[in-house]
């Protein structure tokens, strides 16, 4: 198996909302926007819903969004996965990422399994109270296995 590096996704959190729930774990929506630049480039948008063990513990990604490419066409985006509580201010994200469009450029990405690692990141602009975050997302691509 080999991996193709696709795009890097930079967003922020404008607005975000947070319940508590028994035994210290809580459930989060956050809505998304940024942009994709790479083999994929565009307009981020979305929404994440991820459940975290604490307000300093890891959480768990479930994340659906839309990046709107530069030539017009529609990809959804779909992200599973595990977010680490370390390191502080870099906090480490890995995932699973699903793509679906009707666009003939990006339909070969219907049946292909991606990853993505990435980093929640302290904001860089002190006024900003979201984090920054980044995800560099790559297609797993099968080969055949050697006997």
């Amino acid at each position: 198996m080999k991996l193709e590096p696709l795009y890097r996704i930079r967003f922020t959190y404008p607005e975000g909302w947070m319940v508590e729930l028994d035994g210290g774990w809580q459930q989060h929506l956050y809505l998304a926007e940024g942009r994709c630049d790479g083999a994929i480039s565009g307009r981020f948008r979305g929404a994440n819903a991820p459940l975290r063990q604490g307000a300093d513990g890891p959480f768990r990604p479930d994340f659906r969004a839309v990046i709107e490419a530069h030539d017009g066409s529609t990809i959804m985006f779909e992200c599973r996965g595990y977010g680490r509580a370390y390191p502080p201010g870099r906090r480490q994200v890995v995932g699973a990422v699903f793509h679906s469009s009707d666009a003939e450029r990006f339909r070969r990405l219907n049946d292909a399994v991606c990853v993505c690692v990435g980093e929640v990141r302290a904001a860089a602009d002190p006024a900003q109270a979201a984090p920054d975050l980044v995800l560099d997302v790559a297609e797993l691509v099968w080969q055949p296995i050697d006997d």
